[in-house]
């Protein structure tokens, strides 16, 4: 490989013409494959008289092909994968320690360290074994550089081995290298030159970074040790504690923030918060950490808790005095930490001292409205609207963690803090200061209204409250006031505060309704949310606003556009759903705004995840561009509420369809994964509730073939319903279309078959295969053969009571589409095949949990009624000495099936009632009352113990798995319940009139089999042969009536 011809297509990838760049990129993928290119580039790579810009394209390259074809499944080739010849793997691994030892820049740094940690995840440690003493050497040079690089290639092994469950790589690595980091951190400390140098805060943060992210999952026992802890201990203490100088970081705050030293500081935040939270916190460890690390959180809780709380408070006494600066990461890691405080007893009694100076001197400065809020509202109000809607938005920064803070304190210590938190608000209002503090007190308000409308000392003052300090600030000449009233409003009436006086309700109704028209958008957004709540509140609101519904949606849809703020679609979704009268006129209009809204979300994520390259950490970091797509998700669940809304005006319906498909179309056409499934709720809606298919309706099915059948193939959950609908209500169509009908088998067919793909698809494709045999009727004959033979192999490996169920009633369903037909393709399927099918269904029919629901019931009884029906000579001889079973099959059905019935009706009549009431949320979930200061165990804490405990379950039942071992567990086995809006051509069969005509038939046909399958009967079960005949003429008595 010439040197030169690849120096210049790298320099031609970076061309500020797209097209020379296009050919450049072209020409390197066609010669990826080749023995010796990476070794070229590689050489590219390290060459000094190549420009710093070619040679970081170089290194983009081969951390991508790296990344993408360093390991090729040989089993499961992807058709991107070129494999990476042997010689220039060796030469990579040889090259790439001295390369970033000699990297000229950061940028480059970390291209090399990505395609490190890569190799390192495949070959460390059987095929790299030098690797271990080559780092070793650099850790030990005396060269800064070298040092720099053995830092950063610690790291990147430690990364390649941090969320490996069940293995010893990364405690060795932990024991071999981290006493030698900790004295180099140390070391480099205690010199640490007073100036611009960045080298020494460089390998600090690398040295912090490793350790934090070796604690990821695990602590292991040598971290545990104390030959260990202590001086780590000591090395996070002293960075914690360091005050830098000036000259050491930039003037500029954000840079300062993004400067190496408060890197520094911010890891060593993170790792005791780390140690404190997830293995240093007795009371809150989970039940199945006790043994890894119960004696270590005592003797951490006892020992390291306290001196961090002392000198985190120190951090922020220095702080709010003005005598030291603190980074926004590091406020966020200090206040988290002291949330983590209020629950276990031991640090309560170290924070409850100081928690009403912490949220008047820290909390409420927070809160105000300062110089950094006043900068967002005047260059990005969006911005500024969706932080003050949701605090945790930015959910690492100081006003996250300040609110986190008030909710822990009013959550879990309220007889301790909750009144004099409230007081200090009141104390503020009550001195009238200038509006940024009464903003500040209003948002406090605002942060802790779920809390104060639960507390039965205070919600009786609240609407008090509400004249005297919230009503004013709605004519205030600061738009944030005009904001944040109506933000406190939306909370208390939402947490349920109800107006006793009918002209405070109309005053503070009449304030918002002004305040929608203000000329700052987030005095408009915020007046929105407040006017949402209050017409889903207010009965006299909702009679005010009805004649106004059209105004005020179209004022939410040009702010929805504005911002693309979910919560605004949510806003939509509730008027939409109260004022469905008012809306039918105008809905087409409406649903057509919201479709250009969604098609332009769409469109934008798809450009923001074409320009993305993906990897595990940019996976892990915070995409900006998500954004986009849950805008977009938002609008389609308001385009659902739409639909959902005008179902009683079937020609409104279909003329909204029309508008809606050019959306599902543009989804599918472009693969937007995301979205998918909000479009198939959608098609799945106006599928159900037309009945039938429209012709515009049909690319939509097609599209979902081939998008199964490449990049969906794991989306038939979503796709199941829409499915059952193209079959269920296009039946007409699926009979003239046999290429229609080939798709559907296929998919059923894929869903067993697939390797990608689980029991549960398995179980939708059962579903699937049986829509088809139940609408389908004398039109796949084609299709019986295969489905049966497809469905018998699933019996042997189907691990789940599900698939078992889902499986068995499509080979009923088999029988039932033709019974004769069925019997010969199972008796040709194998010897003792049939015999074996029938003793499988019998078994289940005996046990009336085997065939739980009303359709399996049934199901099985029509099929037993057919089977009746059959010519003698038709049933195999391997199954006639126990054919007469099917009339005691039946009966024994008969007997479950009215108890069925019922508890279908019963799960239907609950299920509207839920839905018509309004969910009671219990105010113990947000208030702690008691007197004692004991450790204080939540839903919080109870969640934290499930995952946990859940997590090493699956963890052991994997070591089984790879050990050979039985991993079957009757607890993956839920029960399989009643699927409610589950329709099907058998919805109109009565299975007692169908029994009794089958049972004649019997008789006239095989007279001999008839005798013999009704004297066989018990005497129990002959008396409710007489029952069940007698019912059955009654319901064709009753249908004779009603016809």
């Amino acid at each position: 490989m010439d040197p030169q011809t690849l120096t210049n297509l790298f320099a031609c990838t970076f061309s500020p013409d797209p097209n020379v760049q296009k050919r450049a990129e072209l020409e390197i993928r066609k010669l990826g494959g080749q023995e010796g290119l990476i070794t070229t580039v590689l050489a590219i790579i390290g060459n000094d008289s190549v420009d710093l810009a070619t040679r970081q394209a170089a290194a983009v390259y081969l951390k991508n092909r790296v990344y993408s074809s360093y390991f090729v499944d040989a089993a499961a080739p992807r058709p991107d994968q070129v494999p990476i010849p042997v010689s220039d793997r060796n030469h990579l691994k040889a090259s790439v320690l001295p390369l970033i030892a000699s990297s000229p820049s950061r940028a480059i740094t970390v291209q090399l360290a990505g395609a490190l940690k890569n190799v390192v995840a495949r070959d460390f440690p059987e095929q790299w074994p030098t690797l271990a003493d080559d780092v070793k050497k650099l850790l030990a040079s005396g060269n800064v550089n070298e040092v720099h690089a053995g830092c950063v290639a610690t790291l990147e092994m430690v990364r390649a081995f941090r969320f490996r469950q069940n293995n010893d790589i990364l405690p060795k690595l932990v024991e071999e290298f981290f006493p030698t980091l900790v004295n180099i951190a140390t070391q480099a400390l205690s010199n640490a030159p007073v100036g611009p140098s960045q080298d020494v805060p460089t390998i600090v943060h690398l040295i912090l970074k490793t350790y934090s992210t070796s604690i990821i999952l695990h602590l292991s026992p040598h971290q545990q040790s104390t030959e260990s802890l202590v001086p780590w201990g000591r090395l996070l203490f002293q960075v914690v504690n360091l005050q830098i100088p000036k000259e050491a970081v930039p003037e500029d705050e954000d840079e300062r923030e993004r400067s190496e030293w408060w890197k520094a500081k911010k890891w060593a935040y993170k790792i005791l918060g780390r140690l404190f939270h997830r293995f240093g916190n007795p009371s809150q460890l989970p039940s199945s950490l006790q043994n890894d690390y119960g004696v270590f959180a005592q003797h951490f809780v006892s020992t390291y808790a306290p001196e961090i709380f002392k000198i985190y408070l120190q951090q922020i006494e220095l702080f709010v005095s003005g005598q030291a600066w603190l980074s926004k990461k590091c406020q966020y890691r200090i206040f988290t930490f002291f949330t983590e405080c209020v629950k276990p007893k031991s640090t309560w009694a170290l924070l409850k001292p100081h928690f009403e100076t912490l949220v008047s001197s820290y909390v409420f400065p927070q809160l105000s409205f300062n110089a950094a809020k006043q900068e967002q509202w005047d260059s990005d109000q969006i911005e500024f609207v969706r932080t003050t809607v949701d605090e945790f938005e930015a959910f690492d920064s100081p006003v996250s963690a300040a609110t986190s803070f008030l909710f822990s304190l009013a959550s879990n210590r309220t007889k301790s803090t909750f009144l004099p938190i409230l007081g200090f608000i009141n104390r503020v209002l009550q001195s009238k200061p200038a509006a940024p503090q009464r903003y500040g007190a209003l948002n406090m308000i605002a942060a802790l209204g779920p809390f104060i409308m639960r507390h039965p000392d205070v919600k009786g003052s609240m609407e008090q409250f509400m004249i005297q300090h919230v009503l004013p600030e709605f004519a205030a000449t600061e738009p944030y006031m005009r904001a944040v009233a109506s933000e406190v409003l939306g909370t208390v009436i939402k947490a349920g505060l109800k107006f006793s006086n009918e002209q405070h309700l109309h005053q503070h109704f009449t304030a918002v309704a002004a305040a929608i028209d203000d000329p700052e958008l987030p005095v408009r957004v915020h007046a929105c949310l407040a006017l949402i709540e209050m017409v889903t509140d207010s009965q006299s609101v909702r009679t005010a606003v009805a004649p106004q519904v059209g105004k005020v949606i179209q004022t939410l849809l040009k702010l929805s556009e504005e911002t693309d703020l979910d919560i605004l679609n949510h806003c939509m979704e509730s008027m939409v759903d109260t004022y469905q009268t008012e809306l039918l006129p105008v809905a087409a209009e409406l649903t057509a705004r919201l479709c250009e809204t969604y098609a332009r979300l769409a469109k934008d994520s798809q450009v923001a995840d074409e320009t993305e390259a993906i990897d595990l950490d940019s996976i892990m970091e915070n995409d900006p561009n998500e954004e986009k797509t849950f805008a977009a998700m938002g609008v389609a669940k308001t385009i659902s509420t739409v639909v959902n809304a005008v179902d009683s005006s079937p020609e409104i319906l279909a003329q909204i369809q029309e508008i809606i498909v050019p959306i599902v179309v543009l989804t599918l056409e472009n693969k937007l994964l995301d979205l998918l499934d909000n479009m198939y709720d959608l098609v799945d809606a106006l599928t159900y509730k037309l009945r039938s298919i429209s012709p515009s309706m049909w690319p939509v099915f097609e599209l979902t073939y081939k998008l199964f059948k490449s990049d969906a193939v794991d989306f038939l959950d979503e796709m199941l319903p829409s499915l059952d609908n193209f079959v269920s209500f296009g039946t007409e169509m699926f009979k003239a279309r046999p290429d229609y009908r080939q798709m559907v088998l296929d998919i059923y067919q894929t869903s067993i078959t697939s390797d990608h793909l689980g029991e549960n698809d398995a179980v939708n494709g059962c579903k699937l295969a049986e829509s088809m045999l139940l609408n389908l009727r004398g039109h796949i004959d084609d299709a019986l053969q295969p489905i049966i033979t497809t469905s018998l192999s699933v019996i042997p490996k189907a691990n789940t009571a599900a698939l078992s169920l889902a499986n068995l009633d499509v080979l009923v369903n088999a029988v039932l589409y033709n019974p004769a037909a069925a019997l010969h393709i199972l008796e040709q399927a194998g010897p003792g095949v049939a015999r074996e099918f029938f003793e499988k269904w019998f078994a289940a029919i005996n046990v009336d949990t085997r065939l739980p629901r009303v359709h399996d019931k049934k199901l099985s009884i029509v099929a037993l009624c057919a089977l009746m029906e059959v010519d003698p000579a038709a049933v195999p001889a391997s199954i006639q000495e126990g054919f007469h079973g099917i009339v005691s099959g039946a009966l024994k059905l008969f007997l479950a099936y009215p108890k069925a019935v019922q508890a279908r009706k019963e799960l239907e009549e609950a299920f509207q009632n839920d839905s018509d009431e309004e969910e009671d949320e219990d105010d113990s979930k947000y208030l702690n009352m008691n007197e004692e200061d004991d450790d204080v165990w939540d839903e919080d804490s109870a969640y934290v113990e499930m995952l946990a405990n859940e997590g090493q379950r699956l963890r052991e039942k994997s070591v089984k798995a790879e050990n050979g071992e039985d991993v079957s567990d009757d607890d993956d086995d839920e029960d399989i319940e009643e699927e409610l809006g589950y329709i099907s051509p058998l919805d109109t069969v009565d299975p007692y009139i169908q029994f009794k005509q089958a049972l004649t038939n019997f008789q006239m046909k095989n007279a001999q089999g008839y005798q013999l399958a009704t004297t066989s009967l018990t005497p129990e079960l002959q008396t409710f042969l007489m029952e069940v005949m007698r019912i059955a003429e009654e319901h064709a008595a009753q249908t004779a009536t009603q016809s």
